[in-house]
């Protein structure tokens, strides 16, 4: 039987593709919650255009604010750009204070079941977003670490990407720091 050469090269590039491939999962999980969250925050304002006529206009200053959160949202190379994930998460949280008092400051919201359920998603998927990016975190810093590690490996492999560090949500100090 003839047994193919697994090189160091090929160990190295296995192990890079893996690291990207769950850097893409923890990704997509932490987005596609963010998604929810949203979401919910357009369901939310819909169930309160429903439930009361006089505050349309206040509605629809919500309505504007969240589609343009959707646009302000970060990516991993817009993260590389200074202070995109805090303005965001500023707009995000303005956005999730207000809505969730605004609800539960209605009267209906007492025994209205949707209004609760919508309140509680939103504030759930607000309080995960931390737990994502510690893990994002975690596993983008393995992978700038391994890079910095394989970098003569990987220049040679002739993938110009394939040593492109990825940004975290926190800086060196702030880890250093707790």
């Amino acid at each position: 039987m003839v047994r193919p050469n697994f090189t160091k090269a090929d160990s190295v590039m296995d192990t890079y593709l893996s690291l990207q491939d769950s850097i893409y999962k923890v990704w997509t999980v932490m987005i596609n919650d963010d998604n929810q969250k949203i979401s919910a925050m357009h369901n939310l304002l819909h169930e309160l255009k429903l439930t009361n006529a006089e505050e349309q206009e206040t509605i629809r200053s919500f309505e504007e604010r969240l589609s343009q959160l959707s646009e302000l949202r970060y990516t991993q190379k817009s993260m590389m750009e200074a202070d995109v994930v805090g303005e965001y998460d500023f707009a995000s949280n303005s956005m999730v204070t207000e809505l969730t008092s605004l609800a539960e400051a209605r009267t209906e919201f007492s025994y209205n079941t949707t209004l609760q359920k919508l309140v509680n998603d939103i504030l759930a998927a607000d309080q995960r977003v931390e737990n994502y990016r510690a893990q994002y975190d975690l596993i983008a810093t393995r992978f700038n670490e391994f890079l910095e590690k394989n970098k003569s490996i990987l220049s040679d492999s002739g993938e110009n990407k394939a040593t492109e560090k990825k940004p975290l949500f926190q800086t060196t100090s702030e880890t250093e720091n707790p």
